[in-house]
């Protein structure tokens, strides 16, 4: 499996996105500047990773998305390239129109940082396909800026589509439905507030983030 992550500045969880892949895949990504106009020739996975670009000015994710190497992930993401947007990187794919949605202040406007549980809404996709619908799995959050909105008809949409894949179990930031992480309608953008790629080793406290990325070497490798 060929794989890119896109750092930008103030990118702070690239190194943790490519560790992951690379441990799962067996295979390093290629490293993307986010000024570069062109992605690695024939790359599966495009990875957006967390952090705060451009130090969060403006919105979380807005100057990210007008980024040179954003057209091409676009581009990519149009042919069907899978692209994992993690945080941040979830933040930018909304900015980017690549997802519905916006990522707004939490609800207690406290940075949250911590181990929470999610609920797998929807286990037939590439991102989520190594989990049981229904589980309950651990994955760590660490934002400020987590809190998903969109209008009514678009979460209604949302859900009568089967593109809310995680929901988190218990309250963490006032997203709308409780919503964690959803996919387009093609089902290969995955935003995920999140961050799976911080338990992938038993040592890291537990594994429930490694089967993401099993899950797209096998569809994708």
């Amino acid at each position: 499996m060929k794989s890119a992550v896109i750092v930008f500045p103030g990118s702070n969880c690239d190194r943790d996105l490519a560790v992951a892949i690379r441990d799962v895949t067996g295979t390093a990504p290629t490293m993307v500047w986010h000024r570069e106009t062109a992605l690695p020739e024939g790359v599966d996975l495009i990875a957006l990773p967390g952090g705060f670009s451009y130090g969060d000015y403006l919105r979380s994710g807005a100057m990210s998305a007008r980024s040179p190497v954003m057209a091409e992930v676009i581009a990519a993401a149009a042919r069907g390239v899978a692209v994992l947007g993690v945080c941040n990187g979830f933040q930018v794919l909304t900015e980017a129109g690549l997802l519905p949605g916006a990522l707004m202040r939490n609800a207690g406007l406290d940075f949250v940082c911590r181990d929470v549980k999610l609920t797998v809404a929807n286990s037939q996709t590439m991102f989520s396909s190594r989990y049981d619908a229904g589980a309950t799995i651990t994955i760590p959050v660490a934002h400020h800026d987590g809190n998903y909105f969109a209008d009514a008809e678009t979460l209604d949409r949302l859900e009568g589509e089967g593109r809310v894949v995680f929901r988190y179990a218990e309250p963490v930031n006032g997203s709308a439905r409780d919503i964690a992480g959803v996919v387009n309608a093609q089902g290969n953008v995955l935003g995920l507030m999140p961050h799976p790629e911080r338990l992938i080793e038993a040592e890291q406290g537990g594994t429930d983030g490694r089967r993401m990325f099993e899950g797209l070497l096998a569809a994708l490798g």
